[in-house]
């Protein structure tokens, strides 16, 4: 498992995101407070960013913990950005690729984290491989699970899909292949954050003034925090959330719900602010 966040809004020092908080990204690699499924995230980071007028994003990852990183401290505590995303891994099961296996995952403007595991990875996905082309294949930064899902929403991404759809459509085949998977997904492009709660914990932060975050887990205990029910889309900018429940491919409802799969799926919510 992991924990991840991504923000955005106006210019702020990643320190102040990733490092300051009380209970930031930071504490979470050894002190989560939410996290369902293991207890430290020691298996490497990373943080990507977008710096001035650039729509391509800068990344920094590392095998290691990000406590064991000056190089780190020294970044988080200059460099400043309107968006970043970055996170800090649990294996769920060793491997050789180091930092290669690290979200996040980049392709041009896109920045990705998947905090989750599928069962029975590779085996049970090999039939979705099917619907990529050699190429992608071939192109996998890492040989995981979070890599290969990453590879399914960029190949929709590139087919011309919407952030929405292409996290919502990749859940429900994953899932459908791999029912136990847990896809808890974090996609941004720099201007909007695109997330899918399902199979463990999603907050956000958002409001005038403060631009938006969207977390696995509250970084202090402002209030404000929202959590986001399971089995649900989030679409985000720095003025407004919305929330759409998701379809579990096992029932054909929204959450999971048991019920005839032809009900209808209940209107996203909505928060706006200027």
């Amino acid at each position: 498992m992991c924990r991840h966040v991504a923000y955005v809004g106006g210019e702020e020092p990643l320190g102040r995101l990733l490092v300051e908080p009380p209970h930031g990204l930071y504490r979470q690699s050894w002190a989560p407070r939410h996290q369902r499924h293991g207890t430290v995230n020691a298996d490497g980071f990373g943080v990507g960013w977008y710096a001035g007028g650039d729509p391509v994003p800068a990344r920094y990852r590392r095998a290691g913990p990000i406590w064991a990183d000056l190089s780190f401290a020294d970044l988080a505590r200059v460099v400043r950005t309107r968006a970043l995303l970055a996170a800090v891994r649990d294996a769920t099961l060793s491997g050789a690729d180091a930092e290669a296996a690290a979200a996040p995952f980049a392709a041009g403007r896109w920045l990705f984290s998947h905090n989750g595991a599928v069962p029975g990875w590779p085996g049970s996905l090999a039939p979705l491989a099917g619907t990529l082309t050699a190429a992608d294949v071939l192109s996998l930064e890492a040989r995981n699970d979070s890599a290969f899902v990453w590879a399914l929403v960029l190949a929709r991404l590139r087919a011309g899909d919407d952030a929405g759809r292409a996290l919502a459509d990749t859940v429900a085949e994953v899932a459908g292949a791999a029912p136990a998977a847990r896809l808890n997904l974090l996609l941004t492009d720099g201007d909007t954050i695109t997330a899918t709660a399902w199979g463990d914990t999603l907050w956000y932060l958002a409001g005038p003034g403060r631009g938006t975050v969207v977390a696995s887990e509250p970084y202090d205990d402002d209030p404000a925090w929202r959590e986001v029910a399971d089995r649900t889309l989030l679409t985000a900018s720095r003025t407004e959330v919305q929330l759409t429940p998701l379809k579990d491919p096992g029932t054909g409802v929204p959450g999971g719900t048991p019920g005839p799969a032809d009900d209808a799926t209940p209107a996203p919510t909505e928060e706006h602010w200027t």
